[in-house]
C-alpha cells in the first residue's frame, strides 16, 4: 500500500481525527447502533479460560528442555498472551462489566495480567483513554514512537529489530513521552503481580517463570499477532491513519482487527464490532484495509515509505489545568 519515498517526519495534519465525525454520522443514520454499547458477559469467561490455560502450561513446561520451551512459549504461550494483552485492552473500555463496574472491569484486568508476568494493566488503562481522546496527539497520545525511534529505526534490519524490541518500548515510551503520576491501582497491579510471580517460582521452579515471561516478549515482539500494532495506524496510504484488518486472527484477538470501527464506537465491546460494519457498511467497506498480519509486518520492514515515522500526528490545544 505505501510508495517508495523515505519519510524523515511524522505526517502532521491539522485537522481532527476522523472517528468524532463518522460516529455522529453513523448514529445519526443508524441509532440502532447503541444498543451495541453494554458489557460483553462472554468477555470474563475467556479471560478466565486463558488464565487457566496459561497455569496449566506452567505446569506442564516445568520439566521440558529449554530449546522446547522457549517453541512453545513462542508458539502457544505467545498467543494466549498476546490475547490476553488484547483482552486488557478491551476491559479498558469497561467492556466486561459496564461503566457502573468500574472497579470489577479494573480486577479482571489485574487477573488477566497475571500470565504476562509483569504487572502493566492499570498502566495501559491509564494512557489508552489518551490515544482514544487525543489520536495521534503530539506528546499526549504514547500510541505514537519518538522522534529518536523514527530516525534510528529507518533500515529494514534495524526496523526488524524495532519489531522484535516492541514490548519495551511500549512500556518506556510512556515514561519518556508522557509521564504521569503513579496510581494507587497501579500499586496494587505490582503487588499482585509479584505475589502470582512467587508463588509460581515456589511451586514449579523457574522455567514457568521463564515460559511466562518468554510468552510476553516473544509473543508481543516479531509475532504474527503483532501485526496488529503496525497495522492500525501506521499510514500505509496518505489520508488514512486507521485501518481495519478482517481476517482469522480477529477469532483469538477480541476482534482488535475491527481497529476502525473500533475508534468510532470505543464503548462497543470487540465482540460485537463486526456487527458496526455489518449495520452500516458503507462508512467502512470502502476504506483501505489490511488483508495479513505478516504481510503488514513484511512491507513495514522492507518498504522505504514505512517505518515509525509513518504515523499521523497532531496538535492538541489543552486547557491550563490539564487533561
Amino acid at each position: 500500500m505505501g510508495n517508495s519515498a523515505s519519510r524523515s517526519d511524522f505526517e502532521w495534519v491539522y485537522t481532527d481525527q476522523p472517528h468524532t465525525q463518522r460516529r455522529k454520522e453513523i448514529l445519526a443514520k443508524y441509532p440502532a447502533i447503541k444498543a451495541l454499547m453494554r458489557p460483553d458477559p462472554r468477555l470474563k469467561w475467556a479471560v478466565l479460560a486463558l488464565v487457566l490455560m496459561q497455569l496449566l502450561a506452567c505446569w506442564l513446561v516445568r520439566r521440558l528442555a529449554w530449546r522446547w520451551l522457549l517453541f512453545w512459549a513462542y508458539a502457544f504461550g505467545g498467543c494466549v498472551n498476546h490475547s490476553l494483552t488484547l483482552a486488557i485492552h478491551d476491559i479498558s473500555h469497561n467492556a466486561a462489566f459496564g461503566t457502573g463496574c468500574a472497579a470489577r472491569n479494573r480486577w479482571l484486568a489485574v487477573f488477566a495480567n497475571l500470565p504476562v508476568g509483569v504487572p502493566y494493566a492499570a498502566s495501559f488503562k491509564k494512557y489508552h483513554v489518551d490515544h482514544h481522546r487525543y489520536l495521534g496527539g503530539d506528546g499526549l497520545d504514547v500510541d505514537v514512537p519518538t522522534r529518536l525511534e523514527g530516525w534510528f529505526f529507518c533500515t529494514p534490519a534495524r526496523k526488524l529489530l524495532w519489531l522484535v524490541l516492541q514490548p519495551f518500548f511500549y512500556s518506556l515510551r510512556p515514561l519518556c513521552v508522557h509521564p504521569k503520576a503513579v496510581t494507587r491501582m497501579e500499586v496494587l497491579n505490582t503487588l499482585v503481580q509479584l505475589a502470582a510471580d512467587v508463588a509460581i517460582f515456589a511451586l514449579w521452579g523457574l522455567k514457568p517463570m521463564v515460559y511466562l515471561l518468554a510468552s510476553s516478549l516473544l509473543g508481543l515482539g516479531l509475532h504474527p499477532i503483532s501485526g496488529h500494532f503496525v497495522a492500525e495506524h501506521y499510514m500505509f496510504l496518505k489520508g488514512h491513519e486507521t485501518y481495519s484488518y478482517y481476517g482469522p486472527l480477529n477469532w483469538i484477538t477480541f476482534n482488535v482487527g475491527y481497529h476502525v470501527e473500533h475508534h468510532d464506537f470505543p464503548s462497543i465491546p470487540g465482540y460485537s464490532l463486526p456487527l458496526v460494519r455489518k449495520m452500516a457498511p458503507e462508512y467502512y467497506d470502502h476504506l483501505p484495509q489490511h488483508h495479513s498480519w505478516v504481510k503488514v509486518l513484511w512491507d513495514f520492514v522492507f518498504e522505504d515509505s514505512l517505518g515509525p515515522y509513518a504515523r499521523v500526528k497532531r496538535v492538541y490545544r489543552l486547557a491550563k489545568d490539564g487533561l
